[in-house]
């Protein structure tokens, strides 16, 4: 019984890194043959039978897309989409709509949907489209690569360059470079790495540091990047 779950966590927690979509449709078997496709092909679906329903699901729960039906009743999916986008909403949107028309396609653009496909269509395109909308949807990637005169340290990667070629490190020292760098501006303590690298002895830290010095420091003695703050600790001060 433990063991079933325990794998039911496990699958709700994947679950929630998949993306989430809302799907606003009027047509019920629709609705249903749509979450039922876009869930085997990767997603976690939420559905809409109207624009009403869609405003109180986007107030408890946060979504990566919508795919919106320009014809329902009430609120149309254009005059929707154009209440999302006054209110400063940027989720992404693709528009379904039953009428081939240019205007109509026109129309949902200029209120700054992003994508536009005219039923019927194939639900494997229906699926292509999503994908490449979360591809252009997400933020550029953060550059993380610190900049130390002609030193690059990748926290990520944990890697140490001298004008692209690497310096090897031990693990303890990518370690604690990679401690101070998501630390910077922010002096720690002696106590402090000593304690998250596990260093055992306060003492060690001061060895490791003296040891990165050598490796990144014109002058060891006078640290421009990796320098002591008196009473504290240690600050790592890139370009």
């Amino acid at each position: 019984m433990s063991n079933k779950s325990e794998t039911e966590a496990l699958l709700e927690d994947k679950a929630e890194d998949l993306p989430h979509i809302l799907v606003v449709d009027d047509d019920a078997r629709l609705r249903t043959l749509l979450q039922r496709y876009l869930k085997q092909n990767g997603f976690r679906v939420t559905t809409a039978g109207d624009a009403a329903q869609a405003q109180a699901r986007m107030i408890g729960l946060e979504f990566d897309l919508l795919v919106l039906d320009v014809m329902m009743p009430g609120i149309s999916g254009v005059e929707f989409a154009k209440i999302l986008r006054q209110k400063t909403s940027r989720i992404p949107i693709l528009m379904l709509t039953a009428r081939a028309e240019s205007d109509d396609r026109i129309a949902g653009l200029e209120t700054g949907v992003d994508d536009y496909l005219t039923k019927p269509y194939e639900p494997r395109e229906l699926v292509l489209r999503i994908r490449s909308i979360l591809r252009r949807a997400q933020p550029p990637a953060k550059k993380t690569e610190l900049r130390m005169g002609p030193f690059r340290f990748s926290p990520e990667r944990g890697e140490l360059t001298r004008e692209g070629k690497p310096i090897r490190l031990t693990s303890s020292e990518v370690t604690l470079l990679k401690l101070l760098a998501a630390s910077l501006g922010k002096p720690l303590s002696r106590l402090e790495l000593t304690e998250l690298t596990g260093a055992g002895l306060e003492r060690s830290i001061d060895v490791q540091v003296n040891r990165l010095r050598r490796k990144i420091e014109a002058d060891p003695k006078m640290p421009i990047y990796l320098q002591t703050v008196r009473g504290i600790g240690y600050v790592l001060v890139p370009d």
